[in-house]
């Protein structure tokens, strides 16, 4: 399943509704009605409904960098569920909406208009003093930093338990955002 949600449904749509108009414009000049029919019932509104969803289409985000076995190894154990949907959620291509995480940015306060809202542009999995990290990459032209500070408090706990958030701006007009699994530590039974 995943690997379908990976191509692009708009695409396919096109390209399959191009197809079964063409066979129904050829159908009609060859006088074969059944095929005539299907292109243009079919063909039509699906090759429509294909630019429809194109135009309302958003690119998975990149990850920049590939897991390593190290974090392969600690993402069954510590990745937290709300970490899991954030990394599937965005990494494959999506309807309907503006931007990636849209919905989570307007509320935290980070998305005063669509125009200067930040843009999600990469992400990678890590490991932060031997936990498992979802990194993502925003570049934040309209929101200055120190906003994004002024909310991590909230941030904390919008991304649930088990997640910490931390923040860097690792060059001007870009903020990281790591959400850190925080395992439970288990002590010793005596």
């Amino acid at each position: 399943m995943a690997i379908l949600q990976r191509i692009p449904l708009a695409l396919v749509a096109i390209i399959v509704g191009g197809i079964l108009t063409v066979v129904g414009i050829a159908a009609y000049a060859l006088d074969y009605a059944t095929l005539n029919l299907a292109g243009f019932f079919y063909g039509i509104p699906l090759f429509l409904g294909g630019l429809a969803f194109r135009v309302t289409e958003i690119k998975p985000v990149p990850i920049v960098a590939p897991a390593t076995p190290e974090i392969d190894a600690l993402r069954p154990t510590q990745a937290t569920e709300t970490q899991q949907k954030i990394l599937q959620s965005v990494t494959i291509y999506r309807y309907g909406q503006k931007a990636h995480m849209d919905d989570v940015l307007s509320h935290l306060g980070l998305s005063p208009i669509e125009k200067q809202r930040p843009m999600l542009v990469g992400i990678r999995e890590g490991i932060v003093e031997g936990a498992y990290a979802l990194v993502l990459m925003f570049e934040s032209d309209f929101v200055p930093y120190p906003e994004w500070q002024k909310r991590e408090t909230k941030m904390n706990a919008f991304f649930g338990p088990g997640v910490r958030v931390a923040l860097a701006n690792p060059e001007e007009g870009y903020v990281q955002l790591s959400l850190i699994s925080t395992p439970e530590v288990v002590a010793p039974v005596s």
